[in-house]
């Protein structure tokens, strides 16, 4: 039996409906679907509940990670954990599912091969109608490069410790469990017989400067860096010195959400400060630290520059967005499973970061 998981974070709910109406029309209806939503905003989850409750059979994951970088690779491992079924099956929430897309997988389970699936892509226009799936003009057809939608043995799948949960933000995590699983000897085919997903249009919300949740501006490139490192060391089995596929622990998340913290640190953007901090934090154990870092004022930064020039000792600051992707790359390596929110908060010049160690 195959089980299918969809990731989500405030997504618009007219195309999560109708990527579940897609699947519920189903010409064969024997698999399990897991619906993982990873930190989406409170509001938003008001109305995605009100939404699945005509979806009865979905089996709803709610991560409570608002205020965390988005780990796509994470939501999927928690549903791989908790996976029974002998094939694991990853799709995107914002794609529509041709009605014989499941049969078609089972069809194509192999022993010796992964199978992923071409996209169709819709432009804006045709995203918004509401049509019969085969009724959809796709606007262009995906490469070989898009990997977002892989059929999976489950075995295979957390015999290598499922999807490398170091890619944070959006790229690469698709690709890279392909190299990997090629690496471990398994033939990766494209099935582009026929358009059997076509992809919604939806603004990339991420990338918006009006967006709250955290956002480092080069991860992307950084996540590519890491799978060609990857690729080039021939690397099969990941995740290896910290736990994978974690479900938050909600004790620990209603501990963080409490005011009450241990230690509380105000520092300004200082260079060595902010070296020094990163360095602390591998100190602290059972407490709930509270950060806020403010970008000093243009005179603390008018003075500070006068001792430069004068030869006289003087602080090295640097800019908020620096400090955004200190701290970020700083989580990501060494803290992404801990509870924590943070916040960069470019009208206030200030970064706010909590964290339950």
């Amino acid at each position: 039996m195959i089980t299918l998981v969809l990731t989500n974070r405030n997504r618009d709910l007219r195309i999560v409906k109708n990527c579940l109406e897609s699947l519920r029309n189903q010409t064969i209806n024997e698999f399990e679907l897991f619906f993982v939503d990873y930190g989406s905003d409170l509001d938003y989850l008001v109305k995605l509940n009100d939404l699945m409750v005509n979806y009865n059979t979905v089996n709803l994951i709610l991560c409570p990670v608002n205020g965390q970088l988005w780990n796509k690779s994470r939501a999927i491992n928690i549903a791989l954990k908790q996976t029974k079924t002998s094939h694991f099956l990853v799709g995107d929430v914002d794609l529509i599912f041709a009605p014989e897309f499941i049969n078609l997988a089972y069809q194509l389970i192999n022993d010796n091969e992964i199978h992923y699936f071409q996209y169709g892509f819709l432009s804006k226009e045709e995203s918004l109608k509401n049509k019969k799936y085969e009724e959809y003009q796709v606007d262009f057809k995906g490469s070989m490069s898009v990997t977002g939608t892989t059929l999976f043995s489950t075995e295979t799948l957390k015999k290598i410790n499922g999807y490398d949960e170091f890619y944070h933000g959006w790229g690469a995590e698709d690709t890279d469990i392909h190299l990997r699983l090629k690496n471990l000897g398994y033939e990766i085919k494209f099935y582009d017989s026929t358009i059997l997903v076509k992809h919604q249009w939806h603004p990339k919300l991420y990338r918006n400067a009006l967006s709250k949740h955290p956002f480092h501006s080069g991860l992307e490139t950084v996540n590519h860096n890491y799978m060609y490192l990857g690729q080039v060391t021939k690397k099969i089995i990941v995740n290896d010195n910290q736990s994978w596929g974690e479900m938050p622990d909600i004790a620990m998340y209603q501990r963080l959400k409490l005011n009450s913290t241990t230690v509380e640190f105000v520092l300004p953007n200082s260079l060595t400060i902010i070296i020094a901090l990163l360095a602390q934090l591998r100190n602290f154990k059972q407490e709930v630290v509270f950060i806020r870092i403010d970008e000093v004022n243009w005179y603390t930064k008018f003075k500070n520059g006068l001792r430069k020039v004068i030869q006289k000792k003087s602080i090295s600051y640097i800019g908020l967005e620096q400090i955004n992707r200190m701290i970020l790359e700083e989580i990501i390596k060494n803290y992404r499973n801990n509870p924590y929110e943070y916040a960069y908060e470019k009208d206030s010049k200030c970064i706010k970061f909590k964290m339950v160690f």
